[in-house]
């Protein structure tokens, strides 16, 4: 079995606190995922590592076509190995007895929803990697709306480009189409680069690289980034106000009259948590 069943991705990911895709990956909520683009990588890894000890959930130095554009979505996984001749034929002896057409790529291109961002570990391959070009980004784009993550290489780089709403990052760009590689997992743990990935964790993109989320913990993730959106608004007005100096401001804890002040300013102005 290459594709996981839903047991075995909820076994995977048993601490989310949402319901199940019919796939078993997580059911984000559209409502957080959405409010995870305007999240930065910084903000997260505050989360995520100063929190709660999660230190291999970023991954840069990406080759980031639409660098302006955010990836918010739900991670679907995939995992490569160089190719083996048996373990290759025995992968096409199950694609084939489960429906499966064309190259291993588009088996899983096939299967995406809106809202998904596939993952892809194909170990940094970039010549004989190239995971995508012109026609399967399109397919893609068209079936989840949100970008992709490949740890190997995309070819046709010119017409992927022009996809300015369709964010992919990849290891570089190459002629060759893909080859001498094996699909051995879909919706399994996988590496890319310094970072753990699992099935259905939100993923997030931006110019400084990607972040995967965990789906127990994106709810703080995003709360946690508006909370300091809102906070540099008010430090700024009463910066400019003149109210307070910068060193009250510029710290990690405000002192207690500065903070009872925020919160009265956020009450006033409607911003308070209901």
């Amino acid at each position: 079995m290459i594709f996981n069943n839903p047991d075995r991705i909820a076994s995977l990911t048993p601490q989310s606190p949402f319901g199940r895709l019919d796939d078993g990956r997580p059911a984000t909520p559209d409502d957080l995922i959405e409010r995870l683009k305007l999240v930065t990588n910084d903000e997260a890894w505050g989360v995520l590592e100063m929190r709660h000890n999660y230190h291999f959930q970023f991954e840069g130095n990406w080759m980031h076509l639409q660098p302006d554009e955010p990836l918010a979505g739900r991670a679907v996984t995939a995992a490569y190995v160089p190719l083996r001749p048996d373990l290759n034929e025995t992968v096409q002896e199950i694609g084939t007895g489960e429906g499966r057409s064309g190259g291993q790529n588009t088996w899983i291109i096939d299967q995406l929803q809106p809202g998904d961002v596939l993952v892809v570990d194909l170990f940094g391959k970039i010549e004989d990697g190239t995971f995508i070009g012109d026609n399967l980004a399109t397919a893609a784009r068209a079936r989840t709306g949100t970008g992709m993550v490949i740890n190997g290489g995309i070819r046709d780089l010119a017409r992927v480009g022009e996809l300015i709403d369709f964010p992919v990052y990849c290891r570089g760009a190459h002629p060759t189409a893909i080859a001498d590689v094996t699909l051995v997992q879909v919706n399994g743990p996988i590496r890319i680069g310094a970072a753990t990935v699992l099935p259905g964790d939100a993923v997030l993109g931006t110019r400084e690289g990607v972040t995967f989320v965990p789906p127990h913990l994106l709810q703080e993730v995003v709360e946690a980034s508006e909370d300091t959106r809102q906070r540099d608004v008010f430090g700024k007005l009463r910066l400019a106000e003149g109210g307070y100096s910068s060193g009250d401001i510029d710290v990690s804890v405000w002192a207690d009259h500065i903070e009872v002040d925020y919160q009265g300013w956020l009450e006033a102005s409607g911003k308070g948590r209901s």
